[in-house]
């Protein structure tokens, strides 16, 4: 992965680079934010649970808009508007003295984070040939998830001082990037299409719903997020049912890192090998090994089998999440490409639904019913998926005779 970085030029490193910092700086606050809200300004368990759902939901269906920007201006522009956002965030939620403020604040980062990965998705599609973004997709989700395992251990470091502090550190890796992509960016990107009139948003969007790939695309990546969206979450809930709280924590940190060592680990070596000639079968793998890993979940009564699981189901994790990048990429127009992805984003929506529908379950239900719940989502999900690509073949077929 590091002689790849090397051949490629400073404007992709740069976006690369932004995928790696911005998820490090919300990596350092996110898993405290629960002890923040009830610390700080006294809520219960099930408001903090809202309050962080509804921020990513929000967040999630705004960067549609964010998705017709990067269509419409300079990626350069929107990236540094969208880092000072992502900064002040951060900055207004260590100074906000109410609830609805810090709120806003929590959704204003959501948002900008939203935006920018927006932007770097589509920056590959305009400064990389189609044969090499699998690659470049799979460097930057390795780096996301650098990021997402060292984040906890910077803001533990924080926090031990105060409990604002993280808030102050995010916000100042956000400004740190700002500057650095101020002075080297490059201010040619932009996934604009020269000389096209421009489109009004709500006509680019019904144009969106008309592409039948798309549509089963989104609608499939938001039932599968529900499983491995937020899987700590449901973990954890089935885990403080069926187990002690020691023991909850016990495994949970150790499959966290396992998740973490294995996408680290090979993400990149597994992820490059994707095509799009055979994304049907890529698709249909992944979504097996989630299915076996939800399977082993439900069985595991050691630590050992909890591991194993959390290893396949992981592999499952390291196709989809490229493959959806593919598929994406290769059926967005060079001038929607931001709206395109920003659709894919709408995936959010079912991360922050799973713990909520498993928590449904496990009040109603024996434990181990949350297991067939998201097998059948797992499914559901892989039949859109599988239907996008049958249409989009059949589309191929009809522009190629």
């Amino acid at each position: 992965m590091l002689a790849t970085l090397k051949r490629y030029p400073s404007s992709i490193n740069l976006l690369l680079g932004a995928s790696l910092l911005l998820t490090l700086a919300r990596a350092i606050t996110l898993p405290y934010l629960v002890i923040y809200l009830s610390g700080h300004f006294g809520l219960s368990v099930a408001d903090i649970g809202l309050a962080i759902g509804s921020t990513l939901i929000i967040g999630s269906l705004l960067s549609l808009y964010g998705g017709f920007l990067v269509d419409r201006m300079s990626s350069y522009q929107l990236i540094l508007i969208c880092c000072g956002v992502f900064s002040g965030g951060f900055l207004g939620a260590y100074l906000a003295p109410v609830l609805w403020l810090f709120y806003l604040c929590l959704v204003l980062i959501n948002l900008a984070y939203a935006v920018i990965d927006i932007a770097v998705k589509s920056g590959f599609g305009s400064l990389l040939p189609m044969d090499r973004r699998s690659e470049a997709f799979s460097i930057k989700y390795t780096l996301t998830n650098i990021g997402y395992a060292v984040g906890p251990f910077l803001g533990a470091g924080v926090a031990a001082l105060d409990m604002s502090l993280p808030f102050l550190l995010s916000a100042g890796l956000g400004v740190g990037f700002s500057l650095v992509y101020f002075v080297w960016g490059d201010r040619r990107l932009t996934s604009a299409g020269p000389g096209l009139q421009p489109t009004p948003f709500l006509a680019v969007g019904r144009l969106l719903l008309r592409d039948y790939r798309l549509v089963c695309f989104t609608l499939g990546g938001l039932l599968s997020a529900v499983v491995f969206g937020q899987f700590t979450a449901y973990l954890s809930q089935y885990l403080v049912v069926t187990t002690t709280p020691q023991e909850t924590y016990r495994i949970i940190s150790t499959v966290v890192a396992t998740n973490a060592l294995m996408v680290i680990s090979l993400q990149y070596s597994i992820g490059k090998r994707i095509s799009h000639r055979h994304l049907n079968l890529w698709l249909a793998g992944g979504l097996g090994m989630f299915i076996l890993g939800l399977a082993g979940f439900a069985l595991s009564t050691t630590l050992l089998l909890w591991v194993l699981s959390m290893a396949i189901f992981t592999v499952g994790e390291i196709i989809v999440f490229p493959a959806e990048y593919m598929f994406i990429d290769n059926i967005a127009p060079s001038h929607l490409r931001g709206m395109y992805y920003a659709a894919q984003n709408l995936s959010n929506v079912g991360a922050a639904l799973g713990p909520v529908l498993c928590g449904i379950v496990l009040a109603m239900q024996p434990a181990h019913y949350i297991f067939y719940m998201l097998a059948m989502f797992v499914i559901a999900g892989g039949m859109l998926y599988l239907l996008g690509v049958s249409i989009s073949a059949a589309v191929t077929t009809e522009v190629e005779n």
